[in-house]
């Protein structure tokens, strides 16, 4: 699309034929685009099979929505496009049939992404909202899905015109994520779906759809559930298989393999989709990438997702089937120390493998939770010395954390400032934050080892904690504060 280079500063005046460009003469220039758009139809309509009667009407109706664009600076005027029924025209140009000469629909596609830009969206509210109501109102994406259905991206030019139609639905979403459920019901996930799985080279097109995917996903049970329903766990997983052999060979797949995750992680929130991801082999693949460095940590997140709660009870027993604690437990024992490269911490790693052995405890009856618990007698007890050591390291965290908060309140206090419940709340998430969620789950399994029957495993937590000032109380008070 054509990008206006730098908006201009209230200082300078934009011209248009000469006049400067206020309300007064956008109005002129939507309504020359609503005559010569209704001329263009006209001709179509009377001569269908003879292109040259209406090519020149075409691109007459072509240099106004160039000139269009202006509108893209002054969004407090898009009012204007909807009152003057703008908005409805230039949504019947994307269904047109394109000529050879030129593409009215892409010109119509680089229009809606430069009057959606983010950015400009926000400068006026009020004018973004009747924007893209109506835009909504006339089914956008239902129609840009179709589009881009008609395109071969085997043509550059068609390519990016994917590419800008996704940019569009991106800014739709991020202005307005309550959109994101009757997109994805206007054909949009299934246009997804299915350009993630085309056997086409990677591309920034592949990554763009990684990403509109896992944005459609975001705290979203009705997409969630669409896309279970179309298969989509299967085709996430056979996307993400790619890597279990061989590593992203750029930033760019890195991130589109991220997003893909993203996604999967996001599905698995609905209880419905456990079962597809079980079914679809989900646990053995995400085994095999917990020995790769580039998936470790995504894949770690991907289980810890899969198997928390009651609904991942099925995922449990699987994992410990498929031999999975061989591999769970060498990262539990010791933290990777190469975790910079892909962007994870290391309080990130451990929260997520104590919560995957918590969701285990809680969840593994019979023969696999007592191969789970057996893991814990091995090698002289070392991986309850391992857990005691992690269990110190994150309540030193946590205290350390509510001395600065303590400072704080008595600060506050001091001022005359009122400790209200959203201060409070924020103070608990910041304790959360600082190691308290990991320490509660660290908590969680020591208490269940000790109560396991096992007398070896309660012997050595109690030993360890009396060795080092620790007591049973302040674990019992942990586990209390778990809100």
């Amino acid at each position: 699309g054509m990008q206006l280079m730098g908006l201009p500063s209230q200082y300078e005046e934009l011209h248009w034929y000469g006049e400067p460009v206020d309300e007064s003469s956008v109005k002129k220039m939507i309504l020359t685009f609503e005559k010569r758009s209704y001329k263009n139809q006209e001709l179509r309509i009377k001569f269908p099979d003879n292109p040259e009667k209406f090519m020149e009407s075409e691109l007459d109706l072509n240099d106004i929505i160039q000139e269009m664009h202006v509108i893209a600076t002054m969004p407090d005027l898009y009012h204007l496009l909807v009152e003057l029924n703008a908005v409805h025209s230039l949504l019947g140009l994307l269904s047109h049939e394109n000529t050879d000469i030129l593409s009215l629909t892409d010109s119509v596609v680089d229009l809606l992404q430069e009057l959606t830009d983010i950015d400009t969206l926000h400068e006026s509210e009020e004018g973004a909202e009747v924007l893209i109501d109506a835009l909504l109102e006339g089914q956008v994406v239902a129609l840009l899905v179709q589009n881009m259905e008609r395109l071969d991206e085997q043509v550059k030019e068609e390519a990016d015109g994917n590419y800008n139609t996704l940019a569009i639905i991106e800014n739709m979403a991020e202005f307005r994520p309550g959109l994101c459920t009757e997109a994805a019901q206007q054909g949009l996930m299934q246009w997804l779906l299915k350009r993630i799985k085309a056997k086409m080279p990677f591309d920034a097109n592949k990554l763009y759809c990684s990403e509109i995917l896992a944005i459609l996903l975001q705290n979203n049970d009705n997409t969630r559930e669409l896309l279970g329903e179309m298969d989509g766990i299967d085709v996430l997983l056979q996307q993400l298989s790619v890597f279990k052999r061989h590593n992203p060979s750029t930033a760019e797949e890195q991130e589109m393999m991220e997003n893909l995750f993203d996604a999967l992680c996001s599905c698995l929130m609905l209880p419905a989709n456990r079962d597809r991801f079980l079914r679809g082999e989900g646990l053995q693949l995400m085994n095999l990438m917990l020995r790769k460095k580039m998936s470790r940590t995504s894949a770690l997140k991907v289980l810890d997702h899969g198997m928390i709660g009651p609904e991942g009870a099925d995922n449990c027993h699987k994992f410990v089937d498929i031999l999975g604690l061989r591999t769970i437990f060498p990262l539990f024992m010791k933290t990777p120390k190469k975790m910079k490269k892909t962007g994870a911490s290391e309080k990130e790693h451990e929260e997520h493998v104590c919560s995957i052995i918590a969701s285990m405890l809680r969840n593994l009856k019979s023969q696999q939770r007592s191969r789970l618990l057996n893991k814990f007698t091995e090698n002289d007890c070392e991986k309850v010395d391992r857990l005691m050591e992690l269990h110190f390291k994150y309540l030193e965290a946590v205290q350390q954390a509510d001395k600065r908060i303590e400072g704080e309140k008595h600060e506050m206090v001091r001022r005359g400032e009122i400790l209200d419940d959203s201060m409070e709340d924020e103070f608990y998430l910041r304790r959360l934050d600082a190691g308290l969620f990991v320490l509660q789950l660290i908590c969680y399994i020591m208490v269940e080892i000790s109560n396991s029957g096992i007398s070896q495993l309660q012997q050595r937590v109690h030993q360890i904690l009396n060795l080092r000032g620790g007591s049973v109380k302040v674990v019992r008070h942990i586990m209390r504060e778990n809100k």
